[in-house]
């Protein structure tokens, strides 16, 4: 008796726990099929916000942009990231490790608005020596996205290429294979895996960063986290629940693929 009450005191607390996180998301969900302009009156189904939202071009420019600025960011932080990686994994104890390993990892912990003063001083500092950047826009995004994001995946590749079994590669070099040619084909797919993380991981801190994007951004250059900051900062309107459902949606239909990716490479064995 005292067991079964155990658990139904665990079940309850699990159901509380994913009320608390997936509730909120559950109600947004619901009113952006609202028929009603105010969104705390339900007015009926309708998905006219969706056909409101793909007709309106603000919306779309700063979804478009964004989903750019991500892949490029994600990409380049994926590369530095890998190389930063490499080196804290693979080269031991060298001069200036501890602050090597300092830099690397102090933007994981330096709250975003510091990163994002610090970024525009530092723009505004060039444009006057060297004239560049010339103002502020997609190329300063950029930059400040890379900055921070590299930190975050040249972690999880460091976690990964510590963890490899340099064995492999020294068999194939044993075999005649050169260093650069061990590494693309031995050391580089058994990174794949955390390769693969960090880009997410990189694509999806772009996507969803506001703060350090407003410092780094100028006139045209809006992103779409910024646009629907400031819709939501005159009040939250239906089309903007349509928005983020789709992006729930998408994120769910990214989580759920990667899933079926890796059972599959389980049930191979």
């Amino acid at each position: 008796m005292r067991r079964t009450g155990g658990r139904v005191a665990l079940l309850t607390l699990v159901a509380g726990g994913f009320a608390f996180l997936y509730l909120p998301l559950i109600v947004l969900v619901l009113f952006s099929f609202n028929a009603s302009k105010l969104v705390s009156v339900w007015g009926g189904w309708s998905v006219k916000w969706y056909g409101e939202l793909l007709r309106n071009e603000q919306v779309l420019m700063a979804a478009w942009l964004s989903i750019k600025i991500a892949v490029i960011n994600a990409t380049g932080a994926t590369l530095l990231g890998t190389m930063a990686g490499l080196a804290l994994a693979r080269f031991g104890r060298f001069g200036g490790r501890l602050l090597f390993t300092g830099l690397i990892a102090a933007p994981l912990v330096m709250p975003d608005v510091i990163i994002g003063i610090s970024l525009l001083l530092t723009f505004v500092s060039m444009e006057q020596l060297i004239g560049w950047p010339a103002g502020r826009g997609v190329d300063t995004i950029l930059i400040a996205h890379i900055t921070f994001s590299t930190a975050f995946v040249a972690v999880v590749v460091q976690a990964r290429a510590g963890g490899l079994d340099r064995s492999i590669e020294e068999a194939a070099m044993d075999l005649g294979a050169r260093p650069l040619t061990a590494f693309l084909l031995v050391t580089l797919p058994m990174l794949a895996p955390a390769l693969a993380s960090g880009w997410l991981l990189a694509f999806t801190l772009s996507l969803d960063d506001l703060v350090i994007a407003s410092f780094a951004s100028g006139p045209g250059s809006s992103t779409l986290p910024m646009v629907i900051f400031s819709k939501v900062r005159l009040g939250v309107t239906p089309e903007i629940n349509a928005l983020a459902t789709l992006l729930i949606g998408a994120v769910a239909l990214a989580a759920g693929g990667a899933t079926w990716v890796q059972i599959r490479r389980m049930s191979r064995g």
